[in-house]
C-alpha cells in the first residue's frame, strides 16, 4: 500500500459468491479525478473532474468549530491544484496526523479516500483516530465504508473485528451474535484469499473462547476446502482439535449420529465376519459415555474422512504454489508494476481460466449421469476465477487490459455482472481512460439500453473534454437511434466550437458534410459547410477533396461547369505542387470523359502541362543542388573518387513514342499501357496518362 509504513501489504481478500454484483457494489457517484504516473488521462480511484469540497460527515455529527491548522489551506491548494501527486496527498494527511486536528483530519482522509478507496491502510488509521477521539460509532462507519470500498482486504476485516470486540459488552447475547455474524461476512468475501490464514485462525480461537467446540470443528472443515498458504496448519490444528475432545462434544448432533452410526455398523460386520452373529452390541443409557476404544475408533473415522479432503486441497495448493509466488505486490500502489508482475497475473488467469473451463466441461459430461460433485467442482471452479480477479483488480486497478479480460469472461455469465465491472472501472479506477468507457457504452447500446449509453459518453465528454473520438461516437450513437436532428446539432456544435483550431474544425466539417449530403440528402448544405471552411482554411487539400466529391456526385451534365470551378479554385488556393498536380489530373480527366467543349479539355491540358513543368524544374533543381553537395563531399574527401556517369535529365513533358502511324485500336491500347508507366522520376505516385496526347498538340 502507499506510504503505508509497515503495514502488512501482503493481504488481498477474496470473494466467495460467485456473483459478481452482489459482490461488489461500491458508491460511486461524485468521486474526484484521480492519480496514474503513467498517463496524464488516467486514474487511480475516482471519477469527479474536481478536488473534493465537502467533507464527510456522519450522519447526526457536526463537525468541530475551529480554525483549521496554520499549514492546512496551502498544503489543501496543493493536492487541489495537483491531484495527480500522491506525495502532495501524504504530506497533507501526515501534517493533520500531527496537528491532531480532527476536522482537518477528516476532511484529508475523505478526500483522499474517496479517490484511493484501495488504500485499506489509511481507512485502518482513519477508524483509529474516530476511536482516539471518542467516536466509536464513527469508527466503525469508516471501516463499513472501507470494506465496501475493498471487500477483500483481510487486514481491514480483522481490525473492524478488533474494533467490535473492543467496544461491544460481550456479555450481551446480541454482541456475540453481531461477532459471529462479521465473521461469517468476512470469511464469505475475503476467506478465500491465498493469504486469509490470519483470519480463519482469529475466528476459530474467538469461538473456543467462546467455548464453542463444534464450532471451531466447523470453521477449521471449512477452511480445509480453501487453498491457502498455511493449509497444512490448519489441518493439524483440526486434529489436534479432534482427538482432545471426545466425538460429542466437536460435532454437531448430526454428525455425531452419522459418525456413530457407522462406528456401529462397522464393529457389527466385523463380528459378522467372525462368524459371531447371534452377539449384539447392547444399547448403552442416554448420557452414558463412550468406551475409550469407541472414542478411538470414531476419531479414526473423523480423520480418515477429513484426510481425503486435505489430501485434495494440497493438490489444489501445490497448482497455485508457483502462481502465487511469483506475485511479489499484491496491494494496490499508484506506481506501475513492471513487466514481469503484470506477466504473472495474466498467467495465472489464463490458467484458472482454463481449469474452470476443463471444470465445466467435465460436469456437462457427469450431468448425464447424474453426479453431483462434478457440478459442485464447476461452481467453484467459476469461484476461484472470480476471486481471482477480484485479487487482480486490487494490484492492477490501473491497468485497463485485465478489466477488459474480466469483462470478456463475465460475458457468457450475466449482463448485470459485466455492467457492475464497467461501472467500477469507469467511475472509480480508470475515469479518464476513454476507450474502456467507449465500450461500455456500446455494451449499453447493444443490450437496448440507450440512455444509459448517452450518459456514459456525456459523462465521458465532460471528464475528458475535446477528443473526437468520444463527439463522433455521440452522433454515431444518435444516428443509430434515428435521432438525426440530434446527431447533426452535436457535429454543427464541434464545428462552431472549433474555429480556433484551423485544423480540427476542417475535420469536423467535412464530417458534416458527408453526413448531410448522405444522411440528410442536403448537397447544397453540405456544399455550403465546406465552402465556409475553405474560406477559414484554404490550405487544407482535404476540403477541396470533400467539394469535388460532392460536386461530381451530382448530375455531371448538369454540374459540369462547378466541378471545373472546383478545380480551378483548389489550383488558385495555397496548396503544395504535389497536391495540385492530383487536382490537375482530376480536372483533366473529369474534361476529357465529360467534358461538353473541346476547349474546355485544351484548357485543362495546358494548365496540367504548366504544372508539370513547374515541378520538373524545381525537380532539376534540387538534383543539380544535391549533386553538386555530393561533387564537394567527395572532393574533400582523403581518397579521390571518381562520380559515376549520370544520365541525362528528360523533361517531364516528353511525350511517349509517336502512335500516329498505327491504328487507332493500337493507339488505344498504347494508351492503357503508358498509363500504368512510371512517368515522373521520384514523383511516381503520379502518373500523366495525357503525355500521349502531346502528338496532337504543338509543344508549349
Amino acid at each position: 500500500m502507499a506510504a503505508e509504513g509497515t503495514e502488512d501489504l501482503g493481504n488481498n481478500g477474496e470473494l466467495t459468491n460467485p456473483s459478481v454484483t452482489e459482490l461488489y457494489e461500491p458508491e460511486v457517484a461524485d468521486l474526484p479525478k484521480t492519480d496514474v504516473e503513467e498517463s496524464a488521462e488516467s486514474g487511480a480511484d475516482g471519477g469527479d473532474t474536481g478536488a473534493p469540497t465537502t467533507p464527510y460527515t456522519a450522519e447526526g455529527e457536526e463537525e468541530e468549530e475551529g480554525e483549521m491548522p496554520p499549514d492546512f489551506q496551502r498544503l489543501w491548494k496543493l493536492t487541489s491544484d495537483n491531484p495527480q501527486d500522491f506525495n502532495s496527498w501524504t504530506d497533507l494527511l501526515q501534517y493533520c496526523e500531527q496537528e491532531g486536528h480532527m476536522r482537518a483530519c477528516r476532511q484529508a482522509l475523505n478526500a483522499f479516500l474517496l479517490r484511493y478507496p484501495l488504500c485499506y491502510g489509511y481507512w485502518k488509521k482513519f477508524a483509529d483516530l474516530e476511536r482516539q477521539a471518542g467516536h466509536v460509532d464513527k469508527a466503525e462507519e469508516v471501516c463499513e465504508r472501507g470494506l465496501k470500498a475493498v471487500p477483500l482486504s483481510v487486514d481491514l476485516w480483522i481490525h473492524y473485528i478488533n474494533l467490535l470486540l473492543g467496544t461491544l459488552n460481550m456479555n450481551l447475547p446480541e454482541s456475540t451474535q453481531r461477532i459471529r455474524s462479521v465473521f461469517e461476512e468476512a470469511v464469505a468475501a475475503a476467506g478465500w484469499d491465498f493469504h486469509s490464514d490470519r483470519l480463519w485462525d482469529l475466528y476459530a480461537e474467538w469461538e473456543k473462547e467462546q467455548g464453542n467446540l463444534n464450532f471451531i470443528t466447523s470453521v477449521y472443515d471449512r477452511v480445509l476446502r480453501v487453498p491457502t498458504q498455511l493449509y497444512n496448519t490448519h489441518y493439524e490444528k483440526l486434529k489436534a482439535h479432534l482427538t482432545s475432545h471426545p466425538p460429542q462434544d466437536v460435532l454437531s448432533p448430526e454428525e455425531y449420529s452419522k459418525v456413530r452410526n457407522e462406528y456401529k455398523q462397522s464393529q457389527i460386520q466385523a463380528k459378522k465376519e467372525r462368524s459371531d452373529i447371534s452377539a449384539e452390541e447392547e444399547e448403552r443409557p442416554p448420557g452414558e459415555e463412550e468406551p475409550e476404544e469407541a472414542v478411538q475408533k470414531m476419531q479414526e473415522l473423523l480423520m480418515a474422512s477429513r484426510e481425503e479432503l486435505y489430501q485434495q486441497n494440497e493438490a489444489e495448493v501445490r497448482k497455485r504454489w508457483n502462481f502465487e509466488d511469483a506475485i511479489k505486490r499484491p496491494y494496490f500502489h499508484v506506481k506501475p508494476l513492471d513487466r514481469a508482475q503484470l506477466k504473472a497475473w495474466q498467467s495465472y488467469l489464463d490458467w484458472e481460466i482454463a481449469e474452470a473451463e476443463t471444470a465445466a466441461v467435465d460436469a456437462e459430461g457427469a450431468a448425464v449421469e447424474g453426479h453431483e460433485g462434478s457440478k459442485q467442482e464447476c461452481v467453484a471452479g467459476h469461484k476461484r476465477v472470480l476471486i481471482l480477479f477480484e485479487r487482480c483488480l486490487i494490484a492492477c486497478a490501473l491497468y485497463e487490459e485485465f478489466w477488459n479480460k474480466y469483462v470478456h469472461y463475465l460475458a457468457p455469465h450475466g449482463l448485470e455482472e459485466v455492467r457492475n465491472v464497467y461501472r467500477r472501472a469507469c467511475e472509480i479506477h480508470l475515469p479518464y481512460k476513454h476507450s474502456i468507457r467507449l465500450q461500455w457504452a456500446l455494451f449499453e447500446e447493444k443490450h437496448g439500453n440507450i440512455t444509459e449509453a448517452q450518459r456514459i459518453l456525456e459523462s465521458l465528454e465532460m471528464t475528458v473534454p475535446g477528443l473526437a473520438a468520444v463527439r463522433l461516437r455521440r452522433v454515431g450513437l444518435e444516428r443509430r437511434a434515428g435521432r438525426l436532428d440530434v446527431a447533426e446539432a452535436l457535429l454543427k456544435e464541434m464545428v462552431e466550437k472549433s474555429k480556433d483550431n484551423p485544423q480540427l474544425h476542417a475535420f469536423y466539417s467535412i464530417k458534416l458534410a458527408r453526413f448531410l449530403h448522405k444522411l440528410c440528402k442536403s448537397p447544397s448544405r453540405a456544399r455550403t459547410v465546406l465552402q465556409e471552411a475553405i474560406e477559414l482554411s484554404p490550405d487544407n487539400g482535404r476540403l477541396y477533396h470533400n467539394l469535388l466529391e460532392l460536386e461530381m456526385s451530382g448530375d455531371l451534365r448538369a454540374n459540369g461547369g462547378g466541378i471545373l470551378q472546383c478545380v480551378a479554385k483548389a489550383l488558385a488556393a495555397p496548396l503544395s505542387p504535389k497536391t495540385k498536380i492530383l487536382f490537375s489530373q482530376r480536372g483533366l480527366q473529369f474534361a476529357e470523359d465529360f467534358g461538353t467543349t473541346v476547349q474546355s479539355v485544351l484548357s485543362m491540358y495546358e494548365e496540367h502541362q504548366k504544372l508539370l513543368k513547374e515541378h520538373d524544374a524545381e525537380k532539376g533543381d534540387n538534383d543539380e543542388t544535391e549533386k553538386m553537395s555530393k561533387m564537394d563531399d567527395a572532393s574533400a574527401s582523403t581518397v579521390p573518387q571518381t562520380a559515376p556517369p549520370t544520365m541525362p535529365h528528360v523533361p517531364m513533358t516528353t511525350p511517349p513514342p509517336s502512335m500516329m502511324g498505327g491504328d487507332m485500336s493500337g493507339s488505344y491500347g498504347s494508351y492503357g499501357s503508358w498509363y500504368q508507366q512510371q512517368q515522373y522520376e521520384g514523383y511516381g505516385s503520379y502518373q500523366n496518362p495525357w503525355n500521349q496526347y502531346n502528338q496532337y498538340y504543338p509543344p508549349s
